[in-house]
């Protein structure tokens, strides 16, 4: 991909000035920022400053222009007989098969590319290039003309489906001048599915490829939106079949379908308020929509709300209906759950069909199948809308624009990334959920906030604190909520009457286990506390992938809180017949023992290292107890203290005991 760019003019200059023609690096982006955020009236006023290089509109944007530029957009005027439209139809396109190979070749997803093809009737040696399509339709005028702007998406099924580009989907547009499009656009890709061209890979190894069409996505596939059609742009793409790459996406075939139908039912059985009153009541979370006037209300939700809805749902209305039917709405949760996974087996197909097969409530549910596909539809906003919207009014020339701009746009981001990538100078591993941003910390860490993308996760693995199997990462603020709190302070604030004998316990079981003996006096120092700290995991589906952290909260009794707003976590502990147990616990307190300036006592580590006060919940019941239900059940855990009173029955434990929350 990048040798495509030795025909760049400034090429010799760039040896010497990396950013040339611009001088430095600070007016390469205060030039990029002008051609992205105003308009050409407001580059003129601007650049009536003296302190620019460029003093000129035009030398702005002709400099601009000479950027390298992969394939240049081309306008083509549509004409279809028996299809007349008040405007020409112009079509902005770029060959499918050059944006193709340079997917295919772009160094940014060299890390992220598979190549085996597994299909059967591929030339030894060959590769499969999967090609997956998307559309949608958008205004983008908003004064005159009314313009509407069919977008068409492409992306291959090499790269890695947690770093595609994702897509967009569409409702079918009229039938045939649409048809037609596509047909010119993918004429080369469809060519080489029937004889295959050789490609370089980013590591610019060269492949023998065949580009088939596995997927092309979709809003709402209506029988009426292909009427009269008798040639679709498929119909000469070899092994092209509509009944395979029509596939459907998780937003409306799971999440929607979920709010149409189970939902429904769910409200039918049990009763809207009484709905409501299991999501009210709920616990709240950080990062959890937290549902305070119930779900039976709501008109319009996102996926994310639909997401989080199926998540409690079947332990919300576990015991306010018959065991049958939550044993088919759980069915439904694991069906639309296992459609997520981001890579599919024979295993993860054979458990979807398992999961279909226990809705034994509603059978005819057997034949509903879904195809993986995340959606983005804010591509809308972000590639078409925005973009374009500042030329409304440009009425006469607005192809033209629109052209230039898509040229602008990719001519600059090419720029960028190849001026951080000739100014390298160290290399690091950062976690980062985009490949674009992946790639440039790689070569340039220091750079990363140049490149537009999703915000970075975290990586608590690099510097935190991790778990003995190093499986998690826990984060903890160096500033504490509470730098200096005394024993009968944290009795009174976090209302523990049972903390200092829990203490104790701990420092007895520590120190016979470790062999390391110390006594412990308040009087020798206090306590730190935090109100929070944060767990992360790597993905279930993909190990080498970092999750986002989630927050576990601890704060203490207050107005709003009388017993505290805690979260829930999944404890490993010794148990009382000598082996590693898994508890259910909720985190009262998040602590720290500090030893008063001057002391010479000495902590071992059991007791230097962060701890939490957790409470405990019990198992009272498990799946096997009720294979309608499939699920545990917990009970808090009380306790009786040397008056008789009763208490919750709590303990000490390390932080990185935790493994999971809840």
């Amino acid at each position: 991909m990048l040798d495509r760019l030795e025909d760049d003019p400034y090429l010799y200059w760039q040896k010497i000035n990396h950013y040339c023609p611009f001088q430095d690096e600070g007016e390469w982006e205060l030039g990029k920022f002008l051609v992205e955020n105003l308009t050409q009236t407001q580059m003129i006023k601007f650049l009536k400053l003296k302190w620019p290089s460029f003093t000129m509109k035009d030398q702005l944007l002709n400099w601009m222009d000479s950027l390298p530029c992969f394939t240049e957009w081309k306008v083509s005027k549509i004409e279809f007989s028996g299809y007349k439209t008040v405007y020409p139809i112009e079509l902005i396109w770029h060959d499918a098969l050059e944006v193709v190979k340079q997917l295919f070749g772009d160094p940014i997803f060299a890390n992220h590319m598979t190549y085996a093809p597994h299909i059967d009737y591929l030339p030894v040696g060959a590769t499969q290039v999967p090609i997956i399509l998307g559309s949608d339709k958008t205004h983008v005028t908003r004064i005159t003309g009314g313009l509407e702007m069919h977008p068409v998406f492409i992306t291959i099924g090499n790269i890695d489906s947690e770093f595609h580009m994702h897509p967009d989907y569409q409702s079918i547009l009229q039938a045939q001048l649409w048809h037609k499009c596509m047909d010119l656009i993918l004429a080369n890709l469809k060519a080489m599915a029937l004889y295959g061209c050789f490609m370089p890979d980013p590591n610019r190894h060269i492949h023998f490829v065949f580009t088939p069409l596995i997927a092309h996505f979709q809003k709402a596939a209506k029988a009426v939106g292909l009427s009269g059609v008798h040639m679709p742009y498929w119909h000469d793409w070899l092994y092209a079949c509509p009944s395979i790459f029509l596939a459907g996406e998780i937003l409306h075939m799971c999440f929607k379908f979920f709010a149409d139908h189970p939902l429904k039912w769910i409200k039918e059985v049990i009763g809207a308020h009484e709905l409501d009153n299991c999501f009210i009541i709920q616990h709240k979370q950080v990062g959890m929509h937290h549902f305070a006037k119930g779900v039976s209300h709501v008109k319009q939700m996102m996926g994310r709300e639909y997401r989080e809805i199926q998540c409690t749902i079947v332990a919300s209305i576990a015991g306010a209906t018959s065991p049958q039917f939550i044993h088919s709405i759980c069915a439904i949760m694991d069906f639309i759950y296992l459609t997520q996974n981001p890579v599919h087996s024979p295993a993860t197909l054979q458990s979807m069909e398992q999961a279909l097969s226990e809705i034994f409530l509603f059978p005819n549910l057997s034949y509903y199948k879904v195809s993986r596909a995340d959606t983005t539809e804010h591509l809308l906003i972000t590639h078409c809308k925005n973009p374009f919207s500042w030329m409304a009014h440009q009425s006469k020339d607005f192809t033209e624009q629109c052209m230039w701009l898509l040229n602008c746009q990719e001519s600059m981001e090419i720029f960028n990334l190849v001026s951080l990538v000739n100014t390298m100078h160290a290399e690091e591993e950062v976690a980062i959920t985009n490949p674009t941003l992946s790639w440039v910390s790689c070569v340039l860490p220091d750079e990363v906030k140049l490149v537009r993308g999703p915000q970075p996760v975290c990586n608590h693995f690099l510097k935190g604190i991790l778990s003995g199997d190093t499986q998690t990462a826990f984060q903890v603020n160096v500033t504490p909520d509470y730098r200096s709190l005394l024993l009968a302070e944290i009795c009174t604030t976090y209302k523990l009457s049972n903390f200092n004998c829990a203490l104790a316990d701990f420092i007895v079981q520590s120190s016979s286990s470790s062999g390391k003996h110390v006594q412990w006096d308040p009087r020798y120092g206090c306590y730190q506390a935090w109100n929070k700290f944060r767990l992360q995991f790597h993905s279930a589906f993909q190990r080498h992938i970092i999750m986002p952290s989630r927050v576990v909260q601890a704060y203490p009794p207050s107005d709003t809180f009388p017993f505290g707003n805690c979260d829930t976590v999944l404890i490993d502990a010794m148990g009382i017949n000598g082996k590693m147990t898994s508890y259910v616990a909720q985190v009262q307190l998040v602590f720290q023992l500090v030893v008063r300036q001057g002391s010479i006592l000495k902590l071992p580590s059991y007791l230097s290292n962060m701890l939490l006060y957790v409470e405990f919940f019990r198992f009272t019941s498990s799946p096997n107890h009720n294979p309608k239900v499939t699920m545990w059940t917990v009970k808090r855990m009380y306790m009786q203290d040397q008056n008789g009173n009763c208490l919750r029955e709590g303990a000490i434990v390390q932080l990185t005991g935790c493994n999971t929350c809840g």
